[in-house]
């Protein structure tokens, strides 16, 4: 056998050998993975784990990506195509961890198929993409009792939630039913449930039927909900009680809410000082100006310990955030408006609807605060607990205003003059739970009316004494917000091109308290994983410091315009009040040196508001090259270890030479 005929045995022998190690280290390295991500995306959670744990049955799951007509469908279709290979990815690890319990098939469903015909029936959402060609990217959960569930579209606005909603899917598909959610509002939280003729008509008069919140959307998604009205007279066939915005509350409906409390009923209130979605009717600026944005459960609060201040809002400097004001100018710190973070500490750590958030925004909120000097002894009788679970900083404070006129044109300034910083945290959220106490221990007259009998006419008005638990005779569980806002549109989401987006933590915040409330702590585990957002916490430190640089300056800079305003008021008001003294007299005169000083002040406040945005961009500017210049020192300072190395075991080996 030739030379060359041994060379090519030899290289395809290398090449089979090369061939079948990488296809046994396939096959063997599958359990072998490694997830390099931050926040572990690709790594599935010890919620999921405990309840693929529980599976007593083996279930289905059918991912079906119209993979091939994603190829000639537009840039918003395309797109899906990496966020199909992290669905995939994801349904790949339920599989690994679910013991063969989880069985996945990828379905692409073609035209005129029969699994296009399963897709839909299964209500998976079509988009048509050509005129044969259509668009799926859902997932059907199938259990071997004939159950199904399905989530009809993958929509990037639930992202975040992916593995809380697969989880979800098969936690109910196997476990347990939908439960019931009422929500007692005086706010159009559930919009107008119109249907039908009613529809029709408000259609045909150019009126459009007001939608319900976008985060009670995705609640009717997972749970039955239901509006419960907020003159009732008992509340009893809910599973858990969501009190948003309660507004001159009858007391009735208050006695309601302490009895459904004491008797078990989980319970979720929302209150606040000043509700921006609250907004009155169009009306003379007066009557607005007069008009009551403010919800407070106090009469309740109180005999759960804690309470909420009216007009009094938490605030933290280093918490603000910057908002657009007014317009055609830059945006301003408000004091009120919060971006709490897990950087500062503000999510109770041991908590689970609290945990793992990573950012969550509120908007001019309350403060809640133990009532002063509780019984501790009585408490521990009780087993009652009061759980801060939103906190601000340790820098955290309070401000109060006179009246709403002071909310309804912001000045951010203005705002941050009143605030009063502490020496600890304001907290903004708690968690109670123990036997509590009635805050109707005596109950409630009730006034009914009925027809007279000797006049049909004529009605009859009479009163009743109900009375009800004095204390509970079980735990209760209630969780207590001072905001509204947090949960409203345009705080917890925003518009995109599919529609409404989350933002931040809002809607995951209110979505936790509700799972863990209704005893899904697995599934609360999962959801908190949500945000994926990676805060830039070394360019706010940046911003921080180079406000802090100059905040002195700036706060000496504004007492003087305002005195200068003032003193120009007075010379305004004196030149009113005479009529000897006229255009070019010492009043003229002192009012235009007033406006000089003014304008003076005015332009030293931009030079320094100038130097302070160039030292942010003079310490971004050293942060980026010392980004940029790392890893070429790095690089050069091992060049120059190994040169020195080589060089001495060069003359190592030559002194070793001449001595031989």
């Amino acid at each position: 056998m030739n030379r060359t005929i041994r060379a090519i045995l030899g290289t395809g022998f290398v090449l089979v050998i090369i061939f079948s190690a990488i296809s046994i280290c396939q096959n063997i390295g599958k359990p072998l993975k490694l997830d390099i991500t931050e926040q572990k995306l690709y790594t599935l959670s010890d919620g999921t784990k405990s309840i693929l744990a529980k599976l007593n049955q083996p279930i289905r799951a059918k991912l079906y990506y119209a993979k091939t007509a994603a190829l000639k469908g537009p840039d918003q279709i395309r797109f899906f195509n990496n966020y199909y290979e992290f669905v995939k990815a994801l349904l790949e690890e339920y599989v690994a961890v679910s013991n063969g319990m989880v069985e996945l098939e990828i379905v692409d469903p073609r035209p005129f198929t029969d699994d296009e015909e399963q897709a839909l029936k299964y209500g998976l959402r079509r988009f048509p993409i050509t005129e044969e060609e259509s668009f799926f990217f859902g997932l059907v959960v199938q259990t071997q009792f004939g159950v199904e569930k399905a989530i009809p579209f993958f929509s990037p606005d639930r992202q975040n939630f992916l593995e809380y909603d697969i989880s979800y899917l098969i936690d109910t598909a196997v476990t347990r039913q939908k439960k019931k959610i009422g929500v007692l509002s005086s706010l159009p939280v559930m919009g107008d449930d119109v249907t039908g003729y009613m529809a029709q008509m408000m259609m045909r008069q150019g009126q459009q039927p007001q939608p319900a919140w976008t985060f009670i959307e995705h609640l009717r998604k997972q749970y039955e909900v239901e509006t419960v009205a907020t003159d009732v007279n008992d509340i009893n066939d809910v599973d858990i009680l969501l009190v948003i915005h309660p507004k001159n509350l009858p007391e009735q409906t208050l006695f309601a809410i302490d009895q459904y409390a004491l008797k078990g009923g989980r319970t979720i209130v929302c209150v606040d000082p000043h509700c921006f979605s609250d907004r009155p009717p169009q009306m003379q600026m007066q009557i607005q100006m007069q008009y009551d944005s403010s919800s407070d459960l106090n009469t309740l609060l109180l005999a759960w310990g804690i309470e909420m201040p009216a007009k009094t809002f938490a605030g933290d400097r280093s918490l603000a955030s910057l908002a657009n004001i007014r317009a055609n100018q830059r945006p301003e710190r408000i004091i009120g408006y919060l971006n709490l973070t897990q950087e500062g500490k503000c999510f109770a750590e041991d908590n689970v609807i609290t945990a793992e958030l990573n950012e969550v925004r509120f908007l001019f909120c309350g403060i809640l605060k133990k009532v002063a000097e509780p019984n501790e002894a009585e408490d521990s009788n009780l087993n009652i607990k009061r759980t801060p679970i939103i906190t601000t900083t340790n820098r955290g404070g309070t401000f109060t205003i006179s009246n709403s006129y002071e909310l309804m044109f912001l000045d951010g300034e203005s705002l941050m003059k009143k605030f009063a910083e502490g020496t600890g945290p304001v907290a903004m959220g708690y968690v109670i739970t123990g036997r509590l106490k009635s805050s109707f221990p005596n109950g409630i007259e009730v006034e009914s009316k009925s027809p007279d009998p000797n006049d049909p006419n004529e009605t009859v008005t009479t009163t009743k004494h109900i009375t009800g638990l004095k204390e509970a005779k079980e735990d209760c569980v209630v969780a207590v917000f001072s905001d509204v806002d947090f949960i409203s549109d345009n705080m917890a989401y925003q518009n995109s091109f599919f529609g409404k987006v989350v933002v931040g933590d809002n809607s995951t915040l209110m979505l936790n308290a509700i799972d863990d409330l209704s005893g899904s702590g697995d599934l609360v585990s999962i959801r908190s994983r949500g945000n994926f957002k990676r805060p830039f916490t070394v360019v706010d430190e940046i911003e921080q410091k180079a406000e802090e640089e100059t905040a002195a300056e700036v706060e000496k800079i504004n007492l003087q315009i305002a005195g200068f305003q003032g003193e120009l008021q007075k010379i305004v008001s004196s030149a009113k009040e005479g009529d000897q003294e006229v255009i070019g007299s010492s009043i003229m005169q002192k009012k235009k040196e007033v406006e000089l000083k003014i304008r003076q002040a005015q332009r030293r406040l931009n030079e320094v508001k100038l130097e302070r945005r160039e030292r942010k961009e003079r310490l971004g500017n050293r942060l980026r090259q010392a980004n940029m210049l790392a890893a070429p020192v790095v690089i050069l300072i091992i060049a120059i270890v190994l040169g020195i190395r080589r060089g001495v075991r060069k003359r190592h080996y030559i002194s070793h030479a001449s001595d031989a």
